[in-house]
């Protein structure tokens, strides 16, 4: 399962997990921005950080993170895994030699890449939109959209990915986009 941008939101963290039970995933990805909200951002539904550490803790054997923009050193110290990495990158089943390139999208995005190799994947939250475009040399973009704060009239949602499809959902369960590569 995959995730972006909970911005310190109690609700849509409790939201995220009971979805994560609903699916029975394996692990949960998260693509930054757990905790602060940002200062060009609304305070999110039931905006409190110190419920939504605990949340993410309980499941801490079960996260992989990279760094969002408004994840910082201090918030490290209260989570109990890693959330610091800029990216990780994670092979594709079933495609031997296609990557996911995955971080938050603040320093490498479409406009500003890593180093992709033709097939490679990049997956990044920050824009708090879904997406599931090509670009560049038959590179792919996907994001999963915003747990918390959805933009452009996007729903609140995240992403799975089985074998070799991703699929996009809303929180109460709606599957609205799916991508089998």
């Amino acid at each position: 399962m995959i995730a972006s941008d909970i911005h310190g939101s109690a609700f849509y963290c409790r939201e995220l997990f009971a979805a994560f039970e609903r699916e029975q995933a394996d692990r949960l990805l998260l693509l930054g921005d757990l905790l602060y909200h940002g200062p060009r951002n609304d305070l999110p539904r039931e905006y409190a950080p110190k419920e939504v550490i605990p949340l993410l803790n309980a499941h801490k054997q079960q996260i992989f993170c990279v760094r969002g923009n408004c994840d910082t050193e201090v918030d490290q110290m209260v989570l109990e895994f890693p959330i610091l990495a800029d990216y990780c990158i994670l092979p594709v089943e079933d495609y031997s030699n296609r990557l996911i390139y995955a971080t938050h999208g603040h320093h490498y995005n479409t406009a500003t890449p890593p180093s992709l190799q033709p097939g490679d994947i990049l997956l990044h939250g920050h824009t708090h939109v879904p997406a599931w475009e090509s670009f560049g040399t038959d590179n792919l973009y996907l994001n999963p959209g915003s747990v918390s704060i959805p933009k452009e009239n996007s729903a609140h949602g995240y992403m799975t990915l089985d074998g070799a499809e991703f699929l996009w959902k809303t929180l109460d369960r709606d599957v609205y986009h799916s991508l089998t590569l």
